[in-house]
């Protein structure tokens, strides 16, 4: 296949130059330069002296002398026509070829640096099926694990809490059918990092409730299998993302993960299937809307789809104070700036509370009551919180660090 291409490609080129050489010479050749009109009339006057010389009408002294001149002019014409010969016939060959060549070393030029000489052609169903084949010989999660660097431990981790998972750990060893144990155990191993640890105790959870377990429960076990893996999706992972889209096929996380599967392996067109589904059916405030947003439509382009993304920002802004609230504080003492504070806290956990809201604006509360003084309330508004996003490790993970950073969590 190679020596075939080449070759025709080599004669196109090849083909082309000869087209655009005969062009341009046929151009300079229908056109007759003034130097050759004089020529042929300095010709016609060669021819008449001798015609008038045979004749006997003009002395030979004259006939000298008018053959020497129309001679001397005859040779100018000659020299000035090989001048105008070189100037128009020889730029132009030169440019001509010039072109070809540069055109001939971009292409083969940027073929060999964009392509991949050497390499036969791969439709799309060849491509399809070594994807599969990359699919099928995917590292399961304990090999993708042990490939791993040892993970760093956690900083500023409170020993009190340390002992208590290690106690934790003692009591569920000797009741390993101990629900509550289990949930408990592998939420605290998570918050310690030791993400093994804790979807091994989420793996018991699941095992306890057999077909009662909720889609957050899969959800939970599969998380943690990916960060553990760091980012990678193992098949024991992707069994439990497609188990809960099995009941529910609008989970915007395991629709995220999924897609990360079959980029993972090299199946785009699946991909883009998982994220756009997700990008038109997720909640407002999913976290992984922002995300999608940004690489759809380079995934578009590997996927060979065509895709318009929408106008509108994905991503929900965080209401905060307007200009004219922030105008005014600069007025206030720092009593009634305090009360306003409190006030836009106090709207916030209302609107949390009946409404709803994203991982960051719970965090942001935790945040704000914590600088407030009510850790009480912050410690509570992130045990709230955690039930709120269950099975969500992301978010889990954005506020344990803000309920970490204000105090109230480890």
């Amino acid at each position: 296949m190679d020596i075939i291409f080449w070759t025709a490609a080599g004669i196109i080129t090849l083909a082309v130059a000869v087209i655009l050489l005969r062009a341009i010479r046929q151009n300079v050749d229908s056109t007759l330069a003034p130097e050759a009109f004089d020529q042929r009339v300095y010709r016609d006057q060669l021819a008449e002296i001798e015609r008038d010389q045979a004749r006997g009408i003009i002395a030979e002294d004259e006939i000298k002398r008018l053959r020497s001149e129309v001679a001397r002019r005859l040779l100018a014409t000659d020299r000035v026509e090989a001048v105008a010969e070189v100037s128009k016939s020889g730029p132009r060959s030169v440019w001509v070829l010039g072109t070809v060549a540069l055109v001939l070393a971009a292409g083969f030029g940027g073929y060999a640096w964009l392509g991949q000489p050497g390499y036969g052609d791969l439709p799309l169903k060849a491509r399809i099926i070594i994807a599969e084949e990359r699919r099928a010989e995917r590292r399961d999660q304990a090999v993708l694990e042990a490939a791993l660097p040892a993970r760093p431990a956690l900083e500023a981790v409170d020993p009190a809490f340390v002992e208590l998972v290690e106690k934790l750990r003692a009591a569920v060893a000797n009741r390993p059918d101990d629900l509550q144990g289990q949930m408990l155990l592998a939420r605290n191993e998570a918050n310690l990092g030791n993400l093994t640890a804790a979807y091994r105790a989420q793996e018991r959870v699941l095992a306890i409730k057999g077909a009662e377990a909720t889609d957050a429960d899969l959800l939970t076990q599969a998380t943690l299998m990916v960060q553990a893996a760091d980012g990678q999706v193992s098949p024991e992972a992707e069994a439990l993302f497609q188990s809960v889209l099995a009941r529910s096929p609008d989970n915007d996380t395991a629709l995220f993960f999924t897609g990360i599967v079959n980029m993972q392996v090299g199946r785009y067109d699946l991909a883009f299937a998982y994220w756009k589904r997700l990008q038109d059916t997720a909640p407002a405030d999913s976290p992984w809307r922002a995300e999608v947003a940004a690489r759809m439509v380079a995934l578009a382009e590997v996927a060979g789809v065509k895709y318009q993304p929408p106008a509108a920002s994905m991503a929900p802004a965080l209401p905060g104070p307007d200009a004219d609230a922030v105008a005014a504080a600069q007025d206030m003492s720092p009593e009634e700036r305090q009360a306003m504070i409190r006030g836009m806290v106090e709207g916030l956990n209302d609107r949390l509370a009946t409404e709803g809201g994203s991982a960051e604006e719970w965090a942001r509360l935790i945040t704000a009551l914590a600088n407030l003084g009510e850790k009480d309330r912050a410690a509570a508004i992130y045990a709230e919180a955690q039930k709120t996003f269950a099975g969500r490790t992301v978010e889990l993970s954005g506020l344990r660090q803000a309920a970490v950073e204000a105090g109230v969590g480890q």
